[in-house]
């Protein structure tokens, strides 16, 4: 898994992490073309996150599409001393995440696919489970979906036009 550094705006310093990687097969009557499929996840480490998917007939040029393609689609997400906000599950496709804060400490339990998106948008200490397909794409979109869905006790109490005590006792 490649990370790489790359600097937009002079400001945010994006780093990207191929997550998966596929080899297309086409048979034509001239033989087999191999073309290849990246997946690539984007992060700052501080709560901006994005993924991309790039296509071409070599890796080199498929990661780099999959980069380009990855900044556009860039989502916030709120991070809380470390961990996530609050508990939340969410599926795309086949996939199904299921995401909880954990104590300072506990660390990074997430495997494959989400441990990549968890750790480019700087999550130290959560809990998450796969259910379902271990399809790459389909749970790269789902974790990032199970973020974006994310909301803060700030967020929650600017939406309610209530004061943050109200929104922990009220």
């Amino acid at each position: 898994m490649a990370m790489d550094k790359v600097k937009v705006n002079n400001e945010e310093v994006l780093k990207d992490r191929l997550v998966a990687i596929n080899r297309v097969t086409k048979v034509t009557k001239g033989g087999r073309t191999f073309t290849f499929a990246a997946i690539v996840v984007v992060g700052d480490g501080n709560g901006v996150i994005g993924y991309g998917l790039g296509k071409a007939g070599e890796v080199t040029a498929a990661i780099a599409k999959g980069t380009e393609a990855a900044k556009k689609n860039l989502v916030k997400v709120p991070i809380l001393k470390g961990t996530v906000p609050h508990e939340v599950e969410t599926a795309f496709g086949g996939a199904k995440v299921l995401i909880k804060p954990a104590a300072a400490g506990t660390g990074l339990k997430a495997g494959g696919a989400m441990r990549a998106v968890l750790e480019s948008v700087g999550i130290k200490d959560v809990i998450a489970k796969s259910k379902g397909s271990s399809n790459a794409h389909n749970l790269v979109k789902a974790t990032i979906a199970a973020l974006a869905e994310m909301r803060d006790a700030y967020t929650v109490a600017g939406e309610r036009g209530i004061s943050m005590d109200k929104v922990f006792n009220g």
